[in-house]
C-alpha cells in the first residue's frame, strides 16, 4: 500500500480536547480512526480514548496482516468499545456514563470499507468532487417520511459509543479505490462550521493533504471563534503502489508480516499532550514508525 496521511487536534475554544484520531497499519493494510468525546457528559476524552485504544487493539490481533472478514471487524470493533466504555463506568459506579461518537475507516487491497456511530464524519473526494459521506445519526440527517416538519433539536444525537441504548452503527458498503481519491475523518467541529463544498474544494485543491488538512483546521478555527470546538480531521490520499516519488507518504511494502505500525497512544495522555497535536509531534510519530519499518527490513534481509 502507499498513501500520504496528516492529522490534526486543535483544543479550540473548549476547555479542553476531548476528540482523538489516529492510525495504524501492517504491510497490507490500515486503519484510520477518529472519535469525539461528547460534552454534557463526565470524560469525554477517556470515552474517545477508549474507542480508539479497543479498536486499534483488535486491528493488532486480527490484521495477520490483512483483516479476514472488514465488516465483521468494523462491527464487533465498534461494539466492543462501546462495552469497553460501559465497563468502565459501571466499575467507577458512575451516575453518567462517558460517551462518544466514532468513524472507523480500513484501507485493505484497493479498497475502503468505514463505519460510523453518531456525528464524525468521513468524505470521500475524488477528481475534485464529492464522491460520498456519512449520514449523522443525528434528528437533521433522519430521514422523515413525506418530508415532514424540520425537527426542533435538530442536532441532537440519536446514538453514540457509552450510552446506556445499545449504539446504531452503520457500515458502508465497500469502495473501490483509484488512485488521487482523497478520505477525510472529521470531528463536527469541523463541519459544524465549513460547508461540504468548501470542504470537497479544499481537500482537492491540488494541494498535498499535508497542507490541505492544516487548511481545514486552520479555517474551522477561524469560522469558529473564541468559542469554536474541539477541531480534528485525519486526511489521507491513495496512491497506486507504483506511483512515483515518495515526499512525505508511506509505503508499507518494506514492512514484514509481524510489524504492526501505530500513531495511537497506549495509555491515556496527559492534559499538556491532548491540548494540541501539531504538525511536529505527528511529524515525529511517522519518523519512529518509519525507523521502525527500516530496522524491521533489515533484520529480514
Amino acid at each position: 500500500m502507499k498513501f500520504s496521511v496528516f492529522q490534526v487536534s486543535r483544543k479550540g475554544g473548549r476547555l479542553k480536547n476531548e476528540d482523538r484520531m489516529g492510525y495504524c497499519y501492517t504491510r497490507e493494510s490500515g486503519l484510520f480512526v477518529l472519535a469525539d468525546g461528547m460534552g454534557g457528559h463526565p470524560e469525554g476524552e477517556v470515552a474517545a480514548q477508549m474507542a480508539l485504544q479497543t479498536i486499534a487493539a483488535l486491528y493488532q490481533r486480527e490484521a495477520r496482516p490483512v483483516l479476514k472478514d472488514v465488516k465483521a471487524f468494523l462491527t464487533s470493533s465498534v461494539m466492543s468499545a462501546h462495552q469497553q466504555i460501559m465497563r468502565y463506568a459501571g466499575t467507577k459506579g458512575m451516575l453518567d456514563t462517558p460517551r462518544t461518537t466514532v468513524v472507523a475507516a480500513v484501507l485493505q487491497g484497493p479498497t475502503a470499507h468505514w463505519v460510523h456511530c453518531g456525528d464524525s464524519r468521513l468524505y470521500v473526494v475524488r477528481d475534485g468532487a464529492l464522491l460520498t459521506r456519512t449520514r449523522d445519526h443525528s434528528h437533521a440527517e433522519r430521514p422523515r417520511p413525506g418530508g415532514g416538519p424540520e425537527p426542533v433539536n435538530r442536532n441532537l444525537l440519536l446514538t453514540c459509543l457509552g450510552s446506556p441504548t445499545p449504539p446504531m452503527i452503520d457500515v458502508a458498503a465497500p469502495l473501490q479505490l483509484q488512485r488521487g481519491d482523497r478520505i477525510m475523518l472529521c470531528s463536527d467541529g469541523v463541519w459544524g462550521v465549513l460547508d461540504d463544498a468548501l470542504i470537497v474544494h479544499t481537500l482537492s485543491s491540488g494541494k498535498p493533504v499535508s497542507d490541505a488538512a492544516p487548511d481545514l483546521a486552520e479555517m474551522a478555527l477561524r469560522k469558529g471563534g473564541p468559542h469554536s470546538d474541539n477541531v480534528t480531521l485525519i486526511a489521507l490520499e491513495w496512491e497506486t503502489p507504483d506511483a512515483p516519488g515518495v515526499g512525505r507518504g508511506i509505503s508499507t511494502d518494506s514492512i514484514s508480516d509481524g510489524v504492526f505500525a501505530s500513531t495511537i497512544q497506549a495509555g491515556m495522555p496527559s492534559e499538556t499532550e491532548i491540548d494540541d497535536l501539531d504538525e511536529d509531534a505527528i511529524e515525529r510519530s511517522i519518523a519512529e514508525i518509519n525507523e521502525a519499518i527500516r530496522r524491521s527490513a533489515a533484520r529480514k534481509a
